[in-house]
């Protein structure tokens, strides 16, 4: 891809999701996650029904009548934007397109994120860390990740779940938010989602491509396992096959989607055939729900 080009696309990808971004956040991302707690704002006069614990005794005696501290919440997060870029996570029927989709998702996060003052940070992962670039505010920002995740171009072709897990829970020592973007063809990582989502508020978000649900009949495929390279011969035309495929692809969301919620974190499955913008609409008004009864 050359210069003209990557500009090109990266201005294309910022236009899209800076639109969408002000719809999201419009639509219920400020309300769906907690800034970091509450800090003081100010003191005011004692009315009846305050709290006495917040009298501030201090400005009382100075003043002879009593005053109390306000609190307000601070809305300020740390957004982590964890991204598989493994062999397996750019798959697809139109690998290009998942990997703008993946892109595109990410930037609408991000801006959605710095619309409501929050800092960014992006790390790309597959069976190593391929990249880690540290939470910051500021378009310029934003659109150096954008670029980044479009140039892409992983070491490694496996993934390692539990090694970006691991190293985001080492690096961020604030509550953050982090968006974990894969398809989650990984094991061993379900202590490592726990401790990471028992400090940060985790969201994982499936990304799949419908090929890999739905097996077309087409004759007997060469077909090779994107991590791997290792390559067999299928008979698609074989119904049970399909039917297997398809179930096999069913029960590993079903368990990812379950493994999420034991370690107390949430899960969205997107296909990249399907718009997300309806899917992340409604996912953050659920959480909004949760937020304002939690």
């Amino acid at each position: 891809m050359t210069s003209a080009e990557l500009l090109k696309k990266v201005r294309k990808i910022e236009i899209k999701a800076r639109g969408l971004s002000s719809h999201l956040f419009t639509g219920g991302y400020h309300s769906a996650f907690k800034g970091r707690g509450m800090s003081f704002s100010e003191v005011r006069l004692y009315y009846p029904g305050d709290d006495v614990r917040n009298i501030d005794w201090n400005v009382t005696a100075r003043a002879g009548e009593p005053y109390v501290k306000v609190f307000e919440e601070e809305r300020e997060n740390t957004v982590m934007l964890l991204v598989d870029v493994s062999g397996s996570a750019v798959f697809g029927s139109h690998s290009q397109f998942k990997e703008e989709y993946l892109t595109e998702l990410c930037a609408v996060l991000a801006f959605s994120a710095i619309s409501n003052n929050d800092k960014v940070g992006v790390m790309l992962f597959s069976d190593r860390v391929e990249l880690f670039i540290p939470p910051k505010k500021g378009k310029q920002h934003i659109l150096r990740i954008i670029r980044e995740i479009l140039l892409a171009r992983p070491k490694g072709r496996r993934t390692d779940l539990a090694l970006a897990l691991r190293f985001v829970h080492n690096v961020l020592k604030k509550r953050s938010v982090c968006f974990v973007l894969s398809d989650f063809l990984a094991s061993g990582y379900e202590e490592a989602l726990r401790i990471v989502a028992r400090r940060h508020d985790c969201i994982g978000i499936h990304c799949w491509d419908v090929l890999e649900r739905d097996l077309p009949d087409v004759g007997v495929l060469r077909v090779a396992d994107a991590e791997t390279g290792e390559q067999i011969w299928v008979d698609t035309t074989s119904g049970q096959l399909r039917r297997q495929y398809r179930q096999t692809f069913e029960a590993h969301r079903a368990n990812t989607q379950s493994l999420f919620r034991r370690a107390g974190a949430d899960f969205l499955s997107l296909c990249t055939d399907q718009p997300y913008v309806r899917e992340l609409l409604q996912f953050f008004a659920r959480r909004s729900k949760v937020v304002a009864h939690g």
